[in-house]
């Protein structure tokens, strides 16, 4: 897989992917980006020989404290990769300093970031090709602070409407959980019973906890203070 020629024919190539929140980690992001990517390489003719990515990690995160990214580069100098894919400038960077501290840095090892279009983002020789990334680049971070914006406004206004909207789903709030929320209503009313003995009845009858793990008299406290 060795290529030390980074304008050679048939280049290989790692494909780089990140998604900045934790719900998008199971969606649809990952798999349109490395569609994408893999568009690109057959048109181009480049090889991608390995994938990484980063979960659930912010576009305004420095590329060193990128598990993904910075393992990404250590393979570029290890194994001769002079080209990293990337689907859009958006999956580099959306803060302009951490995205041109980040070519800079791909440039000193001299590897090429093309984008699915075919942009290459670290090419400095054209200084409008230069103006027009810086441009995306503040597009991107613009962007970035609207949506930060704009959902902030959102929860502040389910907030004020007394609906809930952050922090972890309460035990019966996911498919399946809604049978044990009935079944400890329902023991609780059963004024001999203790919460250790309701645990244990619950323990025996199988009903699982959100964890996996056996019920205890506190976790029956939490699901039955909300009843």
């Amino acid at each position: 897989m060795k290529n030390t020629d980074p304008n050679g024919t048939n280049p290989t190539a790692f494909a780089y992917l990140r998604v900045s929140g934790a719900g998008q980690i199971d969606g649809h992001g990952f798999d349109r980006q490395r569609t994408a990517v893999a568009e690109f390489a057959v048109k181009s003719g480049v090889n991608i020989v390995a994938e990484f990515r980063d979960e659930a990690v912010s576009g305004t995160t420095e590329w060193e404290a990128r598990d993904g990214f910075a393992a990404m580069v250590e393979a570029c100098e290890a194994q001769g990769v002079y080209m990293i894919v990337v689907e859009n400038p958006d999956r580099l960077a959306r803060d302009l300093p951490v995205q041109e501290a980040v070519l800079a840095s791909l440039r000193k090892r001299g590897v090429r970031l093309m984008t699915a279009s075919g942009v290459d983002l670290t090419d400095s020789a054209d200084p409008m090709r230069v103006l027009v990334r810086q441009l995306l680049g503040a597009v991107a971070q613009y962007d970035k602070a609207q949506i930060v914006r704009k959902l902030a406004s959102a929860r502040k206004a389910k907030r004020d409407a007394g609906v809930r909207c952050e922090g972890r789903k309460p035990y019966g709030a996911r498919d399946g959980e809604q049978a044990g929320v009935e079944r400890i209503a329902a023991l609780v009313q059963i004024r001999t019973y203790s919460l250790r003995r309701i645990a244990g009845t619950l323990n025996s009858e199988c009903i699982p906890t959100r964890s996996g793990k056996p019920w205890s008299a506190e976790s029956v406290r939490k699901v039955a203070a909300r009843l």
